[in-house]
């Protein structure tokens, strides 16, 4: 293309939004019309400066909008200096990637960030630095290109709440400038700062208590929702969603697929309320979809709404306003771990039934585990009828993972404890969470028999679901906690360091050892993948219901598409079950190929099976 067809497609792109943009930019700022036409000037500069290859990756996605839908993704999500060291290291490992059947790399925080002040990364003193000992973003560029010549998308955290107080904005701020005071939130008493206490939840109670930080080179007090070393910023002010939009927008051009929008629903405050999903936030959002749309249409935006249902859903916007492409299935991950910890299946019923009564263009991220901790956020009302109250139940959930409850296989630890409030929340790799760590520590051959069976059970449920599955790095190979945390000084009292350990790589030379519990995992999660991009009734666009199993040890979900009928099954009991359903035709167990009956299934401790039936032959 020339030079003035490429301005043809960008002013097509702008055309197509460009009432809507302006209408909602004044709406928020108050008409300031130099604010908007430096933010058009930006966007034009933006995609003045995309690189061709990536411009012709935006044509051929603008084609296929719904390319991250279906069942082609596969997700893994990895800290770039714990799995390789560097983003060159990344580029070297990338056929181990392929080899794990990814094509879907979430890269962790890498931006600059100071040390022991970062909150893994979330920190950020430069949006526009790789951290120095991981590269350069010239490495970032050329990490994501090679991606992109393999299939891989690539995905980044954009952290947009908050800057660290090393920013050069918060250096000035602190300096005493009041342009860049007026970017963050400063006050001169605690007046208004003790008026927000009132009425705004704290994130972090026991490390982090409190909303706000005395900043003593300004002599005013500072807001600070997470830590006090991170700023919020002040999206009320034009020139903060200006220049943070153009820090998206250089990553996109560094070659990111997919940015994950972190703690999204902080990002506008206001007196009097939680500063929590407030209509503002809706209205920033809504314009950085129209922005990549114009800008990078291949590029696609990942909310992080780590809420309820009725609070997470709100982010896909509507159909003809949308905001994110994708979404974290968040309640989901919390009541899977409840399900393996109670071996009752009602909760994550109730739980799915929601999910499952969405509208099938919503496009959730399902997981296991993440970077952060498990958060026993549950539906305690619905809880209540079976006479569970929510500080006890904490209580057994917590102890039930740390391996404090007698006959528990589980070894996690808690973060954020709250002794006060009774309340805490769980760190632990997968495998150490499914008993992988202790049937090994003890030697038993049986006990590493059914907790591997546990571990590729929740990875099939994860298979199972609508969306996008991602994998934790080193899951695949059925990595245990890292204790080595507690003896390093910036890392000791954040107890999520356990599940953060350093890939390791000896362990994953084992993945082809004949008779190891980690070759069983790997094969088993690649035959997981295999089926999943294989069956047209895993794509998203399916019917998803519930299956009625009469055992609430035993959850059934079923799945029609294009005459493809799937019944998924899993058992969550130590015990062998026994399930009755009205299915009298003959199915194909995808695992071993067997026919089998579906009408009277008996299922081992912690097992799962997938039963296909395809009318078409």
């Amino acid at each position: 293309m020339n030079a003035s067809e490429w301005k043809k497609e960008f002013a097509v792109r702008f055309r197509r939004h460009e009432e809507e943009l302006k209408w909602l930019f004044c709406e928020i700022y108050h008409n300031d019309l130099q604010a908007y036409d430096y933010f058009v000037s930006m966007l034009y500069r933006a995609w003045e400066e995309r690189p061709e290859s990536l411009k012709a990756i935006d044509r051929q996605r603008e084609k296929h909008p719904a390319w991250y839908k279906g069942h082609e993704l596969v997700g893994m999500l990895v800290y770039v200096n714990a799995f390789a060291g560097t983003l060159a290291g990344v580029r070297e490992k990338l056929p181990y990637i392929e080899s794990c059947g990814v094509n879907y790399l979430h890269l962790m925080p890498l931006l600059e960030s100071p040390k022991g002040r970062s909150d893994g990364g979330y920190a950020v003193s430069d949006f526009r630095k790789v951290q120095p000992e991981l590269g350069t973003m010239e490495d970032l560029a050329e990490l994501t290109e090679e991606c992109h010549q393999r299939g891989i998308a690539v995905c980044l955290d954009f952290v947009m709440n908050h800057t660290s107080e090393d920013h050069e904005w918060a250096k000035r701020a602190r300096a005493g400038e009041k342009e860049y005071q007026d970017r963050y939130f400063f006050y001169d008493s605690w007046d208004i700062p003790n008026a927000y206490e009132q009425t705004v939840p704290q994130v972090f109670p026991t490390t982090a208590p409190g909303n706000f930080t005395w900043c003593p080179e300004a002599g005013k007090i500072v807001m600070t929702t997470f830590y006090p070393y991170q700023w919020d910023l002040n999206y009320a002010n034009p020139v903060v969603f200006n220049d943070m939009t153009d820090c998206m927008l250089n990553l996109c051009n560094h070659g990111i697929d997919v940015i994950r929008l972190d703690a999204t629903p902080y990002i506008w405050k206001a007196l009097g309320t939680t500063c929590r999903n407030l209509p503002q936030v809706h209205t920033l959002v809504r314009m950085m979809r129209m922005v990549c749309e114009i800008v990078c249409p291949g590029t696609l935006l990942l909310g992080e709404v780590v809420m309820e249902p009725s609070k997470v859903v709100p982010y896909f916007g509507t159909v003809e306003k949308p905001e994110c492409h994708m979404l974290y299935n968040v309640t989901t991950m919390a009541s899977i771990w409840h399900t393996v910890a109670t071996q009752d299946v009602r909760l994550l019923k109730h739980q799915l039934a929601q999910v499952f009564a969405l509208p099938r263009e919503y496009t959730f991220l399902n997981y296991l585990r993440c970077h952060d901790d498990i958060g026993w956020g549950l539906d305690y009302d619905f809880l209540a009828q079976f006479g569970q109250q929510e500080v006890p139940h904490k209580k057994y959930l917590n102890d039930y993972f740390t391996g404090k409850w007698k006959g528990s296989p589980s070894r996690g630890e808690l973060y954020n404890d709250d002794p006060r409030l009774g309340d805490a929340r769980l760190c632990g790799t997968t495998a150490s969470l499914c008993g992988i760590q202790s049937a090994r520590e003890a030697d038993d051959p049986k006990a590493m028999e059914k907790a591997v069976r546990s571990d590729l059970m929740l990875h099939a449920f994860m298979f199972t679901l609508s969306g996008v599955p991602v994998l934790y790095s080193g899951d695949e190979v059925a990595q245990e906690n890292d204790s080595a945390y507690h003896q390093d000084p910036l890392k000791a009292d954040d107890s999520r360091y356990l599940h953060r350990g350093n890939m390791d790589w000896v362990r994953a030379e084992k993945r082809t050892e004949e008779g190891s519990h980690i070759k069983a995992v790997f094969d088993g999660i690649k035959a997981l993948e295999k089926c999943y991009g294989e069956y047209p009734v895993f794509d998203a666009a399916a019917d998803t219901w519930l299956l009625e199993t009469g055992n609430d040890h035993v959850l059934g979900i079923g799945r029609y598409y294009q005459g493809q009928k799937l019944l998924a099954l899993f058992n969550f009991s130590d015990m062998t079950q026994s399930v009755w359903m009205h299915e009298n035709e003959r199915y194909t167990d995808l695992m071993d190929g067997t026919e089998k009956s579906a009408e009277y299934i008996r299922m081992e401790s912690g097992s799962f099976l997938w039963l296909l039936l395809d009318y078409q032959k």
